[in-house]
């Protein structure tokens, strides 16, 4: 096993030798060892009786923001008949520490046949959806659509609150009762192994 005096260290690490360097923060000693007993970086910082002394220091949070054309996961939080309400869960996949609200125009629903469109077919209130940013709207929200295949519906509970299965791109059904419900299905991406 080599030592580690650089990059990223997590729990267990072997940081290098009691006989070449001393313990610092964010490490301890087993065994003639010094390990690290965080998630951070490896810092070599002065020099003690002419040894580094070596240090794990914690990576920040990143504070991650909502950016345009980001791909947003969300939960309805109300819906009117111009507008659907969200509540921003994450952006590409990374869980946001903020509260982002995001809003949904009626004209942002589809792509075609726009005019057609009925937000209380499209989403309910607890739905999970996949929306693109599309702007940083006004200061209390962001303007969000599901204009494309890709985008919609991934999970809502029917009236009787049992999960629901895509029927088409504009159906659920609910696993339990068989009842249909209409909403704007996501197209789920399937990987291939």
């Amino acid at each position: 096993m080599s030592d580690k005096l650089q990059g990223l260290a997590v729990p267990g690490d072997r940081l290098g030798s009691v006989s070449d360097y001393i313990a610092g923060s964010g490490t301890y000693i087993r065994n003639g060892f010094i390990y690290s007993k965080l998630c951070g970086n490896v810092v070599a910082k002065k020099e003690i009786e002419d040894k580094l002394v070596l240090e794990v220091i914690r990576n920040k949070l990143q504070n991650i923001v909502p950016e345009v054309n980001s791909i947003a996961t969300c939960k309805v939080i109300s819906n009117n008949t111009r507008l659907c309400k969200v509540f921003i869960l994450s952006v590409n996949g990374v869980s946001l520490h903020g509260k982002f609200i995001g809003i949904i125009r009626k004209e942002d629903v589809r792509a075609t046949e726009k005019d057609k469109v009925k937000m209380y077919e499209s989403f309910c209130p607890g739905d999970v959806i996949v929306a693109r940013i599309l702007s940083l709207g006004d200061s209390q929200s962001y303007y969000l659509t599901t204009a494309e295949n890709e985008l919609g519906v991934i999970y809502a509970s029917s009236i009787h609150g049992h999960a629901m299965v895509p029927v088409d791109w504009c159906t659920m059904q609910c696993t339990v009762t068989g009842l249909k419900e209409n909403r704007k299905v996501a197209k789920v991406k399937v990987r291939q192994l």
